[in-house]
């Protein structure tokens, strides 16, 4: 070899496509009815130069605020799938994403369903992380996705979508 770059592979220098952002990063953004699948949403960030995969899975718990849960459900207004897609778009311009998804379940749950699977890939595993808990975060703050709980107690309440 003659001389120390190249003894570096191409994806390591700070100048390589692999370490942008991807062009067009959102792969999979869906508010459905249907269980979800980890499979399915860590398959759709799948991207040969992402260095970092971080993904999250929000379950539907026994209990909240000390009170044990029987039943709950979540319902959407009918903006939620365009306001999910504004919410992946500022992940996506404010980080350098690889790849994003994010579903939502809809409907009648049961304790131990999956409620939310969002995932972020980036060039590093930093920068995945950031972006993941942001678009969790965003998420459930400003897509309109309520969740309506029936205590065992039998009381309810319903949660917006700055909560649960």
């Amino acid at each position: 070899m003659t001389g120390m770059a190249q003894m570096y592979d191409a994806a390591d220098r700070p100048d390589h496509p692999g370490e942008r952002a991807a062009d067009d990063p959102i792969r999979l953004l869906e508010i459905r009815g249907t269980p979800l699948s980890v499979d399915e949403v860590f398959a759709a960030v799948g991207d040969d130069a992402a260095g970092g995969t971080a993904l999250f899975v929000g379950t539907v718990r026994d209990h909240d605020g000390g009170t044990d849960v029987a039943r709950l459900g979540y319902s959407s207004h009918p903006s939620a799938q365009a306001e999910l897609r504004k919410v992946a778009e500022k992940i996506a311009a404010d980080h350098p994403v690889r790849a994003l998804a994010a579903v939502h379940r809809v409907g009648d749950l049961e304790v131990g369903d999956l409620a939310v699977v969002v995932a972020v890939s980036c060039p590093h595993r930093a920068e995945a992380f950031d972006a993941c808990r942001r678009l969790i975060d965003d998420l459930k703050h400003q897509v309109p996705i309520w969740k309506h709980q029936t205590f065992s107690d039998g009381t309810e309440e319903w949660v917006g979508a700055e909560g649960g």
